[in-house]
């Protein structure tokens, strides 16, 4: 039995385990402790501040609590910065944390320090949990035996240990409409707690280059049908086409909202009513221009067999991602269909993120 537990308890497997943790702890509001050397802090998702919670913290930082925002969020702030960045925080104020955190017509109000190693995995752990990137941080002097504790190289070593531990979970018939002869494979891993899935269409060769859409989940196109983006589009376009021209893999990776999740992607589409572009709208918020990673994207073709890529896309660094993990790519261009609600959008992607994309703005004032 001591063999049993002491593979379950090996570093390795406790390091994952412990981030796993942090990031069911932060995504219900509640605080982790994060190791970092011999500095232990405090870490609290700043959205989830309230009275209730700002007076506790208070308790705990004794005046020593600090904002983490990213470079991001504190460029929209007035402050030109390339990394995150601290604001004291000698009395934690509820309305004064959430304008720095999210209001887009916040300015800075106190000098911002640079951060520490703690402090930068308190903003990776946010990212994984899919929160808005930033936090009300706080150092601790003795353990608190009631907080998960997570160590911070643990934090930065989290993406690279799931991606090698991904496996295939089961797969099983699942006819598509335009793609009746297909099945769903799905595995256990990628970031975070969350599954991933690959729809095989017909019978590709895998002696040659496979056709292969790297999809990222979009509820709002995929099931939903909005006329916002061109997501749900290029998903069914895809399938049929690989239908049609000798099969295809389609992995459907949970990265909703380029990687922020459907909550902020919500809050973006918030600001862009109010006028902002796709990426200022996620800068607003403290995110970049893209948050998805694809390197588990290539693991999960190398257990179906894929080492040859005919890529179905319109994103210039997806392809860069999968030749970067030793992939042979070659490229095709794949676009949904432009809308007068979407048309925006899509020239912003290519103008501002470089996508290939064949789009033409209407005249201003017109139709």
């Amino acid at each position: 039995m001591t063999d049993v537990l002491g593979l379950f308890s090996s570093p390795a497997v406790s390091g994952a385990v412990s981030v796993e943790r942090a990031v069911a702890e932060l995504r219900a509001g509640r605080p982790v402790a994060l190791l970092e050397g011999s500095v232990r802090q405090l870490v609290f998702p700043a959205e989830n501040l309230d009275s209730a919670s700002a007076a506790a913290l208070e308790q705990l930082a004794r005046g020593r609590a600090n904002l983490i925002l990213s470079a991001q969020r504190l460029r929209r702030l007035g402050v030109e910065r390339t990394a995150p960045g601290l604001i004291s925080m000698p009395k934690i104020d509820v309305e004064r944390v959430g304008a720095l955190l999210a209001d887009e017509g916040a300015s800075i109000d106190a000098p911002v320090a640079a951060p520490g190693a703690a402090d930068e995995a308190a903003l990776d752990l946010l990212r994984l949990a899919t929160l808005l990137p930033g936090a009300i941080v706080a150092p601790l002097a003795d353990p608190m035996p009631q907080l998960q504790e997570v160590n911070g190289c643990d934090v930065r070593s989290f993406r690279a240990k799931k991606v090698l531990s991904l496996h295939l979970i089961g797969r099983a018939p699942l006819p598509l409409e335009g793609a009746p002869n297909s099945e769903i494979a799905v595995f256990r891993g990628g970031e975070g707690l969350r599954d991933q899935a690959a729809v095989i269409v017909g019978k590709p060769d895998l002696s040659g280059p496979v056709q292969v859409r790297l999809h990222s989940a979009c509820l709002t196109g995929d099931l939903f049908g909005s006329l916002k983006c061109d997501c749900g589009d290029q998903l069914r376009h895809t399938a049929r086409f690989m239908a049609e021209n000798g099969g295809g893999v389609i992995l459907y990776l949970d990265q909703e909202g380029r990687g922020n999740g459907l909550a902020n992607k919500v809050r973006a589409y918030s600001l862009q009513a109010q006028g902002y572009d796709t990426y200022d709208a996620d800068e607003i918020l403290g995110f970049g221009l893209d948050q998805r990673r694809f390197g588990y994207a290539a693991r999960m073709l190398d257990l179906l067999g894929v080492t040859r890529v005919r890529l179905m896309t319109n994103n210039p660094a997806k392809i860069e991602a999968l030749r970067a993990a030793g992939l042979d790519v070659t490229d095709q261009r794949i676009q949904g269909r432009p809308t007068p609600q979407n048309i925006h959008y899509l020239a912003t992607k290519r103008d501002r993120a470089g996508h290939y994309l064949d789009v033409d703005l209407p005249p201003a004032g017109g139709g």
